[in-house]
């Protein structure tokens, strides 16, 4: 029997998403309206409303629905909000923010990755995405400053300079610290480079390219 997709998202939001604290009713309408399964591997079809991190190659995963859906709540997205995605993975979170935001600039090092997000984001009509080949850490400069940045790979440490791309009053969602105990923060741009931080949750997940913490070897 072929799968029931919009039974198996409205089951994902009610039965995952919502009791994972997510109550934002423009997040809980963007994860019920981006049709999630056209964003990951085609025999992952039926597996993509699992509470699971999904495969994307390179190393790298797509989150679980429930880290998603806290993700978009944690950044409080508007309708004239400019957001910086770094890390563009499946396409799926990209897609959501493009919906609750004026526009999305995403960027991910590997080029397989943009070009099936962008093949993805453009059948689906967002029309509001704007894609770029690049590493963030050491290979990227913006010629903007956003309202909100999401990172989708975790680091050890926060480059200063990524703080520098918000605006005053400019949030970011970034998962920090030491693999398996990570912890996902937003950090408020307050001005001259200070921020506010706010922990959220637990979590893990794999490290964004150069932001490992260096190994250390004891003789």
């Amino acid at each position: 029997m072929a799968m029931n997709f919009e039974q198996a998202r409205q089951n994902m939001v009610e039965n995952q998403v919502r009791p994972w604290e997510v109550l934002d009713f423009r997040v809980l309408d963007a994860l019920s309206h981006v049709r999630r399964e056209d964003y990951v591997a085609a025999g992952h079809r039926n597996m993509a409303f699992a509470d699971l991190t999904l495969p994307l190659g390179h190393g790298e995963v797509m989150m679980k629905p429930v880290v998603e859906g806290r993700v978009l709540q944690a950044l409080e997205l508007q309708p004239t909000d400019e957001v910086l995605e770094i890390g563009t993975g499946s396409g799926f979170l990209t897609a959501c923010m493009a919906h609750l935001s004026q526009r999305v600039t995403t960027i991910d090092m590997h080029a397989d990755f943009v070009e099936t997000a962008r093949e993805r984001l453009g059948r689906a009509g967002f029309a509001n995405v704007r894609f770029d080949v690049a590493e963030a850490v050491n290979g990227y400069t913006p010629n903007a400053v956003f309202d909100a940045i999401v990172v989708t790979g975790a680091m050890h440490v926060v480059p200063e300079k990524f703080v520098r791309w918000l605006k005053v009053g400019g949030r970011m969602f970034v998962v920090r610290g030491d693999s398996p105990a990570q912890t996902a923060v937003l950090l408020t741009h307050e001005g001259d480079g200070r921020y506010r931080e706010e922990s959220l949750f637990e979590t893990d997940l794999p490290y964004l390219a150069h932001a490992a913490p260096v190994k250390r070897f004891v003789l």
